[in-house]
């Protein structure tokens, strides 16, 4: 029995805590001061009300990229760069944001990221070409990128004991949910069109939530005293950047322009720039530095599995969203609040399964992540089949949305837990960085790879002449075997712990 309990997946709060059995506090965030306590609740709503916006806006565009195309007479790579410019610079920053935040204070980093965060969605609001809109774009995920991984500190700071795992498992709600509402709310925005703005307002709404956010953070946010911390590790920065500008650039601009040799030799430069990125990392672990991504963390068998499956399931995710979008108002003409309403069920889906899956016994936890992601592979092939035909899928959609959603939820919520069950209290900040940045980059590779798939199919002409709906519906049938495939592929990763756990 003793055993058993150590294997069990433990709830969020107790995944990462940063004081060791023996009483290390070196590596935690200092403890909320005493007799004065801070206002729990409102720290909480500002904490979670910023990680919302971050995570809305890599998705809410999304179903504004058929207007920003016509407004701004742009081409899908610059839609696709629209997308990822904000992920890739929000994703490349994660772990560097949080080892800022331990030199510089969690509060005031924070606040940082947030003002350039609002700032820079006033400039994508009002930006004049797609060049600017992207620009600004990634301007905003560097906003992100400095104030997301301050959350989890500014939480573990603030409360303590079945507080804190409240506020974590809402904090890992929130994850798996804005990223699906973003859909909605994109739609809803775009078609309301206000003051003859199109699809403007799904970036200015930020202005108003970002300011209102920063005066609480103002107010409310405990300040705490820097902590003497580990280097930034610049040249690992440096290095993980171009390798992951090498891979996602040629693979969002090489079907546009028929795939010229500078994207093969990009390609092709990708894979040893990733090489020289390990041997810069072992480098700086040899002179005592601190590399961005310790080689102990990646030895842990439950991070490397655990970040494997997650990174599958959100690349399909990401990828197959941002097509199945396109399909829908490119496609089959539906407006922007209809392609928006139409994620409704998905999630309903995702909120669900993040809410519900510790409700389950824990030694259901592994098999109830390699059978969610059956359900998503499921979902996704589902979706893809309906709609070959270029119609309207009727009631079955929606069913197969829903099914997507629950295989989404089931999954990226336990497997941010597993993933750092059993990570020393030292690394916990660390692996936490790691996690993070994971599901980010995931969506990068996603919208670059699946969403290049989509584009170059629903480009081409169908047989016969066929309409373009019936030639994106093909396209989107095409897109949904490799995302199913991918997807699928989470499920032998989780196999290793399932063994080992038995």
């Amino acid at each position: 029995m003793r055993e058993m309990a150590q294997d069990r997946i433990p709830e969020p709060g107790r995944i990462s805590a940063v004081e060791s059995a023996d009483g290390d506090t070196r590596n935690a965030p200092p403890a909320a001061p005493k007799g004065k306590r801070p206002q729990h609740t409102g720290i909480l709503l500002v904490v979670l009300g910023a990680v919302f916006m971050a995570l809305l806006d890599a998705t809410v565009v999304n179903v504004a990229t058929p207007t920003m195309r016509t407004d701004l007479d742009t081409t899908g790579s610059a839609l696709q760069l629209i997308v990822s410019g904000y992920t890739i610079s929000y994703a490349a920053l994660l772990i560097t944001g949080a080892r800022l935040g331990a030199r510089h204070g969690f509060r005031t980093v924070f606040l940082t990221g947030l003002a350039t965060f609002t700032l820079a969605s006033f400039g994508c609001g009002l930006a004049p070409a797609a060049g600017v809109l992207i620009a600004a774009r990634v301007v905003q995920g560097i906003g992100a990128g400095l104030m997301v991984p301050q959350i989890y500190s500014l939480i573990q700071l603030t409360f303590e004991g079945p507080a804190r795992a409240r506020a974590l498992s809402l904090y890992a709600t929130v994850i798996a949910v804005a990223v699906v509402v973003g859909q909605v709310a994109g739609g809803l925005l775009v078609s309301a069109d206000l003051f003859g703005t199109g699809w403007r307002p799904v970036f200015l709404i930020n202005v108003p939530v970002g300011l209102a956010l920063l005066a609480a953070a103002v107010r409310l946010l405990p300040v705490e005293t820097p902590r003497s911390a580990k280097g930034l590790d610049l040249p690992g920065l440096v290095t993980l950047t171009a390798a992951l500008l090498l891979l996602v650039v040629p693979l969002v601009l090489g079907h546009e322009q028929h795939w010229p040799l500078w994207t093969t030799l990009c390609l092709a430069a990708a894979a040893p720039m990733f090489g020289l990125f390990v041997l810069v990392e072992r480098g700086v672990a040899r002179r005592g530095g601190a590399p961005l991504v310790p080689g102990r963390v990646l030895r842990s068998p439950d991070l490397v599995c655990g970040a494997a499956a997650l990174f599958f399931g959100m690349s399909g995710y990401a990828g197959f969203l941002f097509s199945f979008s396109q399909h829908l108002q490119s496609g089959l003409g539906e407006s922007a609040t209809r392609a928006g309403l139409a994620f409704a069920p998905l999630a309903l889906g995702v909120a669900t399964g993040s809410l519900t899956w510790q409700r389950l016994p824990a030694r259901w936890h592994l098999p109830m992540i390699t059978a969610a992601c059956v359900l998503a592979a499921a979902g996704c092939l589902g979706i893809g089949c309906t709609l070959r035909a270029g119609g309207q899928g009727g009631l079955v959609l929606p069913a197969l949305q829903l099914l997507w959603g629950l295989g989404l939820g089931y999954t990226t919520s336990p497997l941010l837990t597993l993933a750092l069950s059993r990570i020393d209290p030292a690394d916990a900040s660390d692996a936490s960085g790691v996690l993070t940045t994971v599901p980010q980059l995931a969506q990068v590779v996603g919208v670059a790879a699946y969403g290049s798939i989509f584009l170059a199919l629903a480009d081409r002409p169908g047989a016969a002449g066929a309409p373009s709906a019936i030639a994106s519906a093909q396209a989107l049938y095409a897109t949904a075997l490799p995302v199913a495939a991918g997807t699928l592929l989470g499920a032998p990763a989780i196999l290793p712990l399932l063994r080992k756990r038995r």
